[in-house]
């Protein structure tokens, strides 16, 4: 959601801002603005729509923009107030030499707004932030030896909610105070420079060395330093982060699309997943990031997994492979709804947090109502230095590298590889030999290879695309292993062709959906080789009997599959346990081309943004 970006340094401004704004597009945004400050003047722009069209606005007024060595930038994705001109930020104040932009919900502000109103505030915009820039300006009145910073620091006193935010004032023209809770931020630290962001994507062509901010944090960054202090204003010492990706991870890199580079970028991904933690020719398994609570995990009296959306499916997975390999039990919640069903967990279970960029707000919450529980935390997610990463005792970087693409895939196969490895190591001397395990970790390093042979399927799969981009519904059947992808492949159908497609249970199409299979019904059904495979063909006979349309993934040299469908997709042979990190390939590669096809923004999705950062 919403995207922050900040200069303040020696070079002109307003050029950086913008393109940082566009390295943050991923996000999802429906409005775009910056302020810049030269000396005294604070001059604001914005409005709704691309930040292309915000540069454009802004060459018309270069002139004036000349000079300004520093300001604030944001992309906002509408939650208070539909997306229009006055809801876009920056806000001002009555004056114009405050101005501030936020990512969060303020969840209070109706009755601070109120009580601002009363104090004679009129306000322009329907937004909750706009209530933090006359709540800074009224204290700052009461006191006007008050500076920036400690009117920042008393006004978020009384803020209830989430928030990631910038201000700056003409009136102290030389810093940006930066605060965060529950939102987050990174300062990039340059040589006279200091750049601030959302994440680090705006500042990664600037510099690797960043500073996380953690939760109840306020900074003060100036050209010559920056100091982060508590909200009780006790200073806080904070360690410099070398930034783990490059600025090419971040560009399209010759495809068309972001999503696509990253579906190609799978063979890779599961290769880096495994990097420095299998040994084949040593015949171990060390997942250092856990290996001193190792034991902690193996003596679990259950295992809670959380996680939103995608994630959510690679913790089914995790669910399975853990109980398939380790024998322990294991269950899986929305983390979404984890804190509001007063969830039974004690010091006896560990609870695992799944996140790709490690800053999810509701499993974030997840987390932080499980380690009151007394649970032991542990957290799997794709972003070094995220909250996730800095709040669960151990866990586990899936090194998936940046995904920009609003539907998540690469993260999505790096986080099943990473709980295979997990359940794999949880077994160890519990269920399996050390010879079992490692057939199993030579399987999945064959997976990089058969990925790629998948991808070479990639025209194929865009004719099937071409006969069916226009159905208005579609079905997804898979049983066991493959039950968790039928989900995930119908989530990515809808969430960038905006076609209906829901995921089920095999066994479950005939308590209910088989109601709506008709001959307008595609049914898309994960028809590998496994111990259910009499029972996807008995699935595959319904759907005919009633005209609907099957295109099925198969395992390679199956051709009784082949006289039963009207399409087939092959993929190499795997036992079920690790096949999800094949069937789902092909199911990408048909949601993409099906959403190009119909001329969709599979890169920014309607109505989606790429980190959910507030509930």
């Amino acid at each position: 959601m919403c995207g922050i970006v900040g200069y303040i340094g020696w070079q002109e401004a307003s050029p950086l801002l913008l393109k940082g704004l566009k390295r943050l597009e991923y996000r999802g945004y429906d409005s775009a603005g910056i302020a810049l400050l030269n000396g005294s003047t604070l001059t604001v722009m914005k409005q709704k729509g691309s930040v292309s069209g915000l540069e454009k606005d802004t060459l018309v007024l270069r002139a004036s923009m000349q000079g300004a060595t520093a300001g604030i930038g944001h992309t906002r994705w509408a939650t208070h107030g539909e997306p229009s001109d006055r809801n876009a930020h920056p806000h001002l104040n009555a004056a114009g030499d405050i101005a501030i932009i936020h990512n969060g919900i303020i969840e209070n502000y109706s009755a601070l707004k109120q009580e601002l109103v009363s104090e004679g505030y009129q306000f322009l915009s329907a937004t909750d932030s706009e209530v933090l820039v006359h709540l800074i300006d009224w204290i700052w009145k009461q006191d006007p030896l008050l500076d920036l910073e400690s009117a920042t620091r008393s006004a978020l006193r009384h803020v209830e909610g989430a928030y990631g935010l910038c201000v700056v004032s003409s009136r102290e023209p030389d810093k940006i105070v930066v605060a965060r809770k529950g939102s987050p931020l990174v300062i990039g630290i340059g040589l006279g420079e200091f750049f601030i962001a959302s994440d680090a994507a705006p500042i990664v062509e600037h510099t690797k060395k960043v500073v996380y901010l953690a939760d109840g944090e306020l900074a003060v960054v100036r050209r010559g330093g920056y100091c982060v202090k508590s909200i009780e204003n006790i200073e806080q010492q904070k360690t410099v982060t070398e930034l783990d990706f490059t600025l090419e991870k971040i560009e399209k890199g010759g495809f068309e699309h972001f999503m696509l580079k990253e579906i190609f970028e799978q063979p890779e991904v599961v290769h880096d997943v495994m990097r420095g933690r299998v040994r084949l020719d040593e015949g171990w398994l060390r997942l250092g990031g856990i290996a001193d609570y190792l034991d902690r995990l193996k003596q679990a009296k259950r295992i809670v997994i959380c996680a939103c959306g995608t994630s959510w499916h690679a913790a089914l997975l995790g669910e399975y492979l853990i109980e398939e390999f380790a024998r322990i039990p294991v269950e899986v919640d929305y983390a979404s709804e984890f804190r509001y069903r007063n969830p039974l967990v004690g010091v006896e279970d560990v609870v695992i947090v799944i996140s790709q960029s490690g800053e999810t707000a509701d499993t974030l919450a997840a987390l932080r109502t499980a380690k009151e529980k007394g649970a032991m935390v542990m957290g799997i997610c794709n972003v070094v230095g995220s909250t996730i990463a800095r709040e669960t005792v151990c866990g586990m970087y899936t090194h998936a590298g940046p995904e920009i693409g609003v539907a998540s895939t690469k993260a999505f196969t790096a986080q099943v590889a990473m709980l295979y490895m997990l359940a794999l190591s949880l077994s160890k001397g519990r269920t399996m030999s050390d010879s079992e395990i490692t057939l199993h970790l030579r399987e999945l390093s064959e997976i990089p290879e058969k990925v790629a042979r998948i991808l070479e399927l990639d025209s194929q799969i865009k004719l099937i695309a071409e006969r069916f981009k226009d159905a208005k519904n579609f079905l997804y059947l898979g049983r066991g292993f493959n039950f968790p992808v039928a989900l995930e492949g119908a989530l990515k159908l809808k969430e960038i062709s905006y076609i209906h497609a829901e995921g089920y249970p095999a066994a479950e199409m005939k308590h209910g959906p088989i109601a709506l299979i008709d001959e307008d019904m595609p049914v898309i059904i994960l028809a590998t080789r496994d111990n259910t495979y009499a029972k996807i063909l008995s699935n595959i006979e319904e759907v005919r009997s009633r005209k609907g349309r099957v295109i099925a993934i198969a395992s390679e040299g199956d051709t009784e599959v082949s006289r039963l469908t009207e399409e087939v997709i092959y993929i190499p042979q795997a036992s079920g346990p690790i096949t999800p990190l094949l069937t789902v390939v092909p199911l990408q590669l048909l949601a993409y081309h099906i959403a190009t096809l119909r001329g969709c923004n599979v890169d920014r999705p309607r109505n989606l943004a790429k980190s959910v950062t507030v509930e």
